[in-house]
């Protein structure tokens, strides 16, 4: 890490919290409390939208018994079943927008679940995004055990608990990956 991102990281908050975040698989039992799940919830609201469409809807889920099941059933949520809450992040596809932009509440959804995980850090909780959205077997899952309207689109599930132990963050930085454009 050069001494700029150093100094950022150590001068600013936000920042920090961005780049400090790291998937949380493992909680204690201690519970969260309604607070802290409507400052996620708040925040989860707070993402961009195309259009200011929202067409998001957020399942809070804390009971046990529905986490284990959720957790036997979604391949990659196994962890749901230790965990105090998860939030569900669905879309509905009554708000969602027509022709090329009839994709845009995927990336909605998006930017609320960052929101919600970047609040989680903060919070000094931790979380963990699980995948369901494409996969139909996983989203039939989610709409059958929480009983979901069929305008609701299961995007993903996010279990939520204080963490166990708090790793450091894994380090992604390629410049591989930049690129500069030039004007032709």
């Amino acid at each position: 890490m050069n001494e700029i991102i150093t100094k950022i990281i150590n001068e600013n908050p936000a920042y920090r919290n961005i780049v400090e975040r790291t998937s949380v698989r493992r909680y204690t039992d201690q519970t969260i409390t309604d607070d802290e799940k409507t400052a996620l919830l708040y925040a989860a609201m707070c993402a961009p939208t195309g259009v200011n469409c929202q067409p998001w809807e957020f399942m809070l889920i804390d009971d046990k018994q529905i986490l284990k099941s959720l957790a036997d059933a979604l391949p990659y949520a196994k962890m749901a079943a230790t965990a105090p809450m998860a939030i569900m992040v669905c879309g509905n596809k009554e708000r969602f927008l027509d022709g090329d932009d009839s994709t845009l509440w995927e990336q909605d959804l998006s930017a609320a679940s960052e929101n919600i995980l970047l609040a989680t850090h903060a919070l000094g909780l931790g979380g963990v995004w699980t995948c369901l959205y494409p996969h139909s077997d996983r989203m039939e899952a989610a709409m059958r055990i929480l009983n979901l309207p069929d305008n609701f689109v299961p995007f993903n599930l996010i279990p939520i608990g204080h963490p166990v132990k708090i790793s450091a963050p894994r380090d992604k930085w390629h410049t591989d990956r930049i690129h500069h454009a030039i004007f032709k």
